[in-house]
């Protein structure tokens, strides 16, 4: 058939629709869109217009999902029913049309590459005409228009028109799905309204309480007992604070429904509310849509900060800022309190789980992390955080929660903890729970955990031996363990054998998080109290050394082999084998390692 044969066949064609149906499709679509938010009724009569207007018999209309690779088909129009169907993008008109970033025409639908039309409508389709259904700058669907005449062809105008149609599906689509957002946002705003009702009821009657004992505490006259009087109004008031801070509802949940500087501004209101210190919010460059996991390790990270300066900097005022650059952001809280010894952040023993947490959190982020502090002048703390997560190396970092093995005999206790270290820190993950110990050595090797949250009086193996055990199985797993008698010996013998720290069943959530963070980093947390009992014994441990085993242990903490030795010292390496053998039996380390540890420990500073 020659092109005016072909021109004239479409042109009948389109005379069966009448001047006054083609401005009825036109405005029709145009009317549809006012204030209709139900999807699929809309495309189909946008799609059923769109036929009549182009003397098609069939048609179409699908979303793109680009990112999952894939397309779904909301509507059809005289072919098989697929409405609801997904499939992959690089298949059928629509994967034409996104392969092409532009409008495709084909002769016949034989020539779709991957059509999804079943045989007995594919034989009888032909001419198809398919354009992006585009929002800004993404492709978010497409419409497809098909012929069963197989002597129609459709050209440019036809493109034209259909993509007037498509302009029209494109607004349906996005009204919906703001539409949807809107009703989610609504469930959620009423979800938290009350929950927050019920936050503020609690608080009303936990803040009462609390109130009065503090009250009665400070009436109390101070003579036996004063420091335990001290203590209890002490923990009284952070009681307080924190019922404060929870009725604020801060936390991470504030990103679902704020943006992260509104997230800030309620942390800001908490401390002022809570101390009645002046806070400043400073935000310079154009915000990017930042990642989740972004934004709450920042709003984390300023909580940590915010809450050391309200426990310890007794400061009159503090300002957070915000800076947006090309790829990073920029958050810094300095304040105009007490400061502090800078040497304290080289001493992990001496350092605060705040400040543990805030390193961790920037470690984790691959952020660069300055931390300054003059005694007397204040503090500042500034983080520039990728906007692309990137560990320690430069890489990308994997979205990976620290993982954590919980080991204890008591079931109420292990949920307790559990249920702790859930609520304070999402990104920690609870990878098993041992009540027994002879389970422990397996169970790392198996789950691999960063941390290990360890009873130091289990039965059976007790911790300082199980700890012992773990660093042989896990060399870089940190333990942690649980016990509020630091005089107990076991407890020494654990700092030995490897322990990174020690902590009390009086921490709370947050606190409880951020030792599990700092041990994930390898941080030791360690008391004085716990040091100098360490200390103690092992002076009285060198006491009982010779003074070639005092050489051989000293050789031994800078790391040298039993090779290296015997050369410095001018004996044999079998000497130098007994040496070390005697060293652990009388200071009671299980390995060289913890026998270097052991020194270390000894000469730590008061």
């Amino acid at each position: 058939m020659s092109g005016e044969e072909t021109l004239a066949v479409t042109n009948r064609r389109r005379a069966r629709v009448s001047p006054h149906d083609q401005v009825d499709a036109l405005t029709g679509a145009v009317e549809d869109l006012a204030g209709q938010f139900s999807l699929q009724p809309l495309l189909h009569r946008i799609l059923r217009r769109a036929v009549v207007l182009l003397g098609g018999d069939a048609g179409s209309i699908s979303t793109v999902d680009e990112r999952a690779g894939t397309y779904r088909k909301e509507v059809d129009l005289g072919v098989g029913c697929q409405e609801g169907k997904v499939f992959p993008l690089h298949e059928g008109a629509t994967g034409a049309v996104v392969a092409n970033r532009a409008p495709v025409v084909f002769d016949n639908y034989s020539q779709v590459r991957g059509g999804h039309v079943a045989p007995p409508d594919r034989a009888r389709l032909h001419a198809t005409v398919a354009v992006p259904i585009e929002w800004g700058s993404e492709i978010i669907g497409a419409c497809v228009v098909f012929s069963t005449d197989p002597q129609v062809r459709f050209r440019a105008e036809d493109i034209e028109l259909l993509g007037m149609f498509a302009t029209h599906a494109a607004i349906a689509i996005v009204n919906a799905r703001l539409h949807a957002e809107a009703a989610e946002r609504a469930r959620r705003l009423a979800v938290s309204a009350e929950r927050e009702r019920v936050v503020r009821d609690v608080h009303d009657t936990v803040a009462r309480a609390l109130g009065s004992i503090v009250l009665h505490l400070d009436a109390c006259d101070d003579p036996p007992g004063s420091e335990h009087i001290a203590a209890a109004r002490e923990a009284a008031r952070a009681a307080l604070a924190e019922t404060r801070r929870t009725v604020l509802g801060l936390g991470p949940a504030l990103l679902e429904l704020h943006s992260l500087e509104d997230a800030i501004a309620v942390e800001l209101a908490w401390a002022r509310s809570t101390t009645s210190i002046r806070t400043d919010l400073v935000v310079t460059g154009e915000p990017p849509t930042l990642q989740p996991e972004i934004s709450q390790q920042a709003l984390r990270l300023i909580q940590e900060a915010l809450t050391n300066v309200i426990t310890h900097a007794r400061a009159a005022s503090v300002r957070v800022g915000m800076m947006y650059g090309a790829e990073d952001v920029a958050v810094v809280v300095e304040d105009d309190g007490i400061g502090f010894d800078p040497a304290v952040l080289t001493d992990r023993r001496r350092s605060g789980l705040g400040l543990h947490g805030i390193v961790a959190r920037a470690h984790r982020l691959g952020a660069e992390l300055e931390i300054e502090s003059t005694p007397g002048w204040g503090t500042r703390i500034r983080a520039r955080i990728p906007y692309e997560p990137r560990d320690a190396g430069g890489e990308v970092r994997a979205d990976v929660p620290w993982r954590v093995l919980v080991v204890d005999a008591r079931p109420v206790v292990r949920a307790g903890l559990v249920r702790l270290l859930a609520q304070a820190e999402p990104d920690i993950l609870v990878v098993g729970e041992i009540r027994d110990a002879r389970e422990v050595v397996d169970a790392v090797r198996v789950l691999d955990p960063h941390v290990v949250l360890l009873d130091l009086r289990m039965p059976v193996l007790d911790g300082a031996r199980l700890t012992s055990y773990i660093r042989a199985a896990g060399p870089g797993v940190s333990v942690l363990v649980m016990t509020d008698d630091l005089s107990d010996g076991l407890l020494r013998d654990a700092v030995h054998a490897g322990a990174s720290g020690c902590i009390g069943t009086d921490l709370d959530g947050s606190a409880l998080a951020r030792a599990v963070l700092a041990a994930a980093r390898s941080d030791t947390l360690l008391t004085e109290t716990v040091l100098g009992a360490v200390r103690r014994h092992d002076r009285a441990g060198n006491g009982r050394l010779t003074s070639r085993e005092r050489e051989v242990r000293t050789l031994v903490e800078l790391g040298m082999r039993d090779k290296q030795i015997a050369d410095r010292l001018g004996i044999s390496a079998k000497t130098v084998e007994k040496h070390v053998g005697a060293l652990l039996r009388k200071t009671g380390a299980p390995n060289r390692t913890a026998l270097a540890r052991r020194t270390d420990l000894s000469e730590a500073p008061t």
